[in-house]
């Protein structure tokens, strides 16, 4: 999986990759420019901020209309909406700016970036072929329905790509995304979703899905919360991805928008289907 669970904080294992590049980047930089003092510490954070922003901002313009009836929530980068070219593009504009400006800056600043992508992709590949070789496809564990039948997620998924999320009454970002899902499910028919209950009962279960009145169809029982365990994650919301092999995809920690959910259905239709255009649930 990409969690990493650290007492209360629990951050995704591709984070802790990009803070490692940034560091191996600041550390070559620093040791090829060290003869004439010069350093690419603080041209390294204007790229990761200018990146940052150009690439929230790109995402927010592709699914405006799905932040137009909650603008505030624009200001929620929890939710991982961000497109990835326009912070590259952004980043790399700053780069070259500031090699532009200060020429003794450039080949600290070459050779840290090269060292910091190099380091990027070792890691990633390293933890890419982990997660393959151990979790390859969907967690056999058992898990019961509302009314106490037993079941699995492989007896849930009838041939479709599917989403699982992991969920609990008392977690208040689980119960602020619920709708999102709760929508989803309704329109995205294509997509089997499941709603699995982290360490609490059917009544429990049942009375907060009655007193929201969320009518959502497959959720499930987990009590002893064997599938988070499963899939190496301890901290809720989790929201897994899976194509209609079974496949693990993508994942998300924390908090689902509307537009962040719509991306990354688009992107496992598109896993299913290649043909498929780019598309709200």
């Amino acid at each position: 999986m990409l969690n990493v669970n650290l007492g209360p904080f629990a951050v995704q294992v591709s984070h802790l990759l990009l803070l490692a590049a940034l560091l191996v980047a600041t550390g070559v930089g620093h040791l090829v420019g060290r003869r004439q003092q010069v350093g690419i510490g603080h041209s390294l954070i204007d790229m990761w901020w200018a990146g940052l922003l150009a690439a929230r901002l790109t995402f927010i313009v592709v699914w405006f209309d799905l932040y137009r009836s909650t603008p505030w929530s624009m200001l929620d980068i929890r939710d991982g909406g961000f497109t990835l070219w326009a912070g590259l593009l952004a980043a790399s504009g700053v780069a070259l700016w500031r090699g532009w400006r200060r020429p003794a800056l450039r080949q600290p600043l070459l050779w840290g970036l090269t060292a910091g992508l190099l380091a990027w992709g070792a890691l990633f590949g390293v933890t890419g072929a982990l997660n393959k070789a151990t979790k390859s496809g969907l967690p056999t564990v058992a898990l019961t329905t509302l009314s106490g039948a037993p079941t699995d997620l492989a007896a849930m998924a009838k041939g479709k790509p599917m989403v699982v999320n992991l969920w609990a009454t008392w977690c208040p970002p689980c119960r602020r995304e619920m709708p999102v899902l709760a929508a989803a499910q309704q329109q995205a028919t294509q997509v089997t979703f499941v709603f699995a209950n982290q360490g609490e009962s059917d009544i429990t279960a049942q009375r907060y899905l009655s007193t929201s009145q969320l009518n959502l169809v497959n959720v499930l029982l987990d009590p002893w919360k064997a599938l988070g365990r499963a899939i190496g994650s301890t901290a809720l919301p989790t929201t897994l991805f899976y194509d209609a092999s079974g496949q693990l995809v993508d994942t998300h920690l924390g908090e689902l928008s509307a537009a962040s959910l719509a991306s990354k259905l688009n992107r496992l239709r598109t896993r299913t289907n290649p043909s498929t255009k780019e598309q709200t649930p």
